[in-house]
């Protein structure tokens, strides 16, 4: 077995008094795409800057290719690949400038690659960065965090400003392509929909808290969606122990069902109610129902 690329161990942090991340535990393999997922202020930046050595742990402990990140930036910072999400990129330079001067950071640059990433992302050479749209700059980012090939790229919300036939045909591809080379891969995203399409792996926070952190095959198949019937029309949001609400009006509503529906149907008779429909969740349900817990 290969060292885990991240490993992360009961890692607290406080900003006042607010708890940004509360004892998170995570192990990042070699060769994974793994998805963070949560909402805004969940700790996934303040994640992110842990694992570049941005911060330090206050609580726990970080370590990056067996390294400190904090202690041992060169080690961690020279096989990492990095997009940001508010794309901090120097406006005067022209493009090429900006891929000579990032070049001079990594020794295993590789310059033929960058030059068939410029053509993918169809981004001149001669332009000034400041000229670039949302989308063209978040490509430019793209392309400065993979021309090195990186053991590991780090991507914060990397679809910002990328059209929908951006996201599928060049984002999903790198990704993809990143971890079957054996590198690894960890994004963070709000469109869950593109999480559950590339991610082998999902881990989701929720108020600095991981509340899910397994494989997203795993994830989908320990969890139900359930619609309840309800003999008379109901005005308020009906609980049912167990059971997570999401939507719903009148006699019909859904529920997220974490665990097994075996003792569902008794416990929905006992209240007057039967089981219409039980579906298997997509990932946006999944992350609803667990962000509506307590």
């Amino acid at each position: 077995m290969s060292q885990p690329v991240v490993t992360i161990r009961e890692l607290s942090r406080r900003f006042g008094s607010r708890m940004a991340l509360d004892r998170i535990n995570l192990t990042i393999p070699q060769g994974t795409v793994y998805g963070l997922v949560g909402g805004n202020g969940a700790g996934k930046t303040t994640l992110i800057k842990h694992i570049l050595g941005l911060l330090h742990a206050e609580e726990g402990m970080v370590q990056v290719f067996g390294y400190n990140p904090v202690v041992d930036p060169p080690a961690v910072l020279s096989r990492i690949g990095y997009l940001s999400e508010d794309r901090d990129i120097a406006g005067w330079m022209r493009v090429d400038e900006l891929l000579n001067y990032t070049r001079a950071f990594f020794p295993d640059w590789d310059s033929v690659f960058a030059n068939e990433l410029l053509d993918t992302f169809e981004l001149s050479a001669n332009q000034k960065v400041k000229t670039l749209s949302r989308g063209q700059l978040a490509r430019v980012g793209l392309l400065t965090a993979l021309a090195h090939r990186p053991a590991l790229l780090l991507l914060d919300e990397p679809s910002s400003g990328l059209d929908p036939v951006v996201r599928k045909d060049i984002l999903g591809a790198i990704i993809r392509t990143v971890a079957d080379e054996g590198r690894t891969v960890l994004f963070s995203s709000h469109l869950l929909d593109e999480v559950e399409r590339v991610a082998d792996q999902v881990a989701m926070l929720s108020n600095g808290r991981l509340v899910l952190n397994d494989s997203l095959e795993n994830i989908k198949s320990r969890q139900r969606v359930v619609t309840v019937r309800f003999l008379h029309e109901i005005s308020h949001k009906p609980l049912i122990p167990g059971l997570i609400n999401l939507d719903g009006s009148a006699a019909e509503w859904k529920y997220l069902c974490p665990e097994g529906t075996a003792r569902l149907r008794e416990t929905a008779a006992s209240i007057g109610a039967e089981i219409l429909e039980e579906t298997i969740p997509s990932l946006d349900e999944i992350f609803e129902g667990h962000s509506r817990r307590p």
